[in-house]
């Protein structure tokens, strides 16, 4: 047995190296009760260290909430989005979308951005540049075009049940038509595939200074 488990131990980290019960020194009888050894057969040792810091440390979320302007007489809406869908498995591209509007009408805002993560999935700590779309209405103003930025996120947990995040974004960028948006959200799981979030949002610009808060259930596939 303490062969086997030097074997197991020193394996070389990210080389598959097939076991068999000859290797490990075990009665055939153990190996063939054992699930965890038939696959460590068949497709190698796996690599932990490889797999902790590439597998994301967070998920996709698809969200449907209350969003409300508490600086325009707490008028309120319907807000509904997606947060990170991975363009391939353990690729450090997402695309995020969101959308809302308020029940009178006077409000609409649509955005859709790409987001690339510049450290590997698997921390708790991440930063992602930011490139997309912005479409902002309103009744004394409007504000649409092309939307960079950046979003610093804390993973509380690996498996995505908490996160905190915070973003800065800007449209038209050095323009007299320029509107910042800051971003301040947190989510917490309450059950393997549902979340209850909130974020804090401000929108600054040369024609007015708002604020909205919105109150979100998220689904996680």
């Amino acid at each position: 047995m303490l062969a086997s488990s030097l074997a197991i131990a020193f394996a070389p980290l990210g080389l598959a190296q097939n076991l068999t019960p000859e290797q490990l020194d075990l009665p055939p009888e153990t190996f063939d009760n054992s699930p965890v050894l038939q696959r460590w057969s068949e497709e190698g040792i796996p690599d932990v260290l490889h797999s902790i810091r590439h597998e994301p440390s967070f998920q996709t979320r698809w969200r449907l909430g209350y969003a409300q302007f508490p600086s325009n007489d707490r008028q309120g809406g319907i807000s509904v989005g997606v947060e990170d869908i991975f363009v391939k498995p353990d690729f450090p591209l997402t695309l995020s979308a969101e959308g809302h509007t308020l029940f009178s009408g006077d409000r609409t805002q649509v955005a859709a951005r790409a987001n690339y993560y510049l450290l590997p999935l698997g921390n708790r700590f991440n930063i992602a540049p930011s490139l997309g779309y912005q479409s902002f209405s309103g009744p004394d103003y409007e504000r649409e075009g092309l939307e960079v930025g950046a979003k610093l996120q804390l993973n509380l947990s690996r498996s995505g049940a908490s996160t905190i995040s915070l973003s800065q974004q800007f449209v038209n960028l050095a323009t007299p038509e320029e509107m910042g948006i800051t971003t301040l959200g947190a989510g917490y799981a309450f059950t393997s595939h549902w979340r209850a979030a909130t974020e804090i949002q401000k929108h600054n610009s040369s024609a007015a200074k708002e604020s909205k808060v919105g109150f979100f259930l998220e689904w996680m596939p």
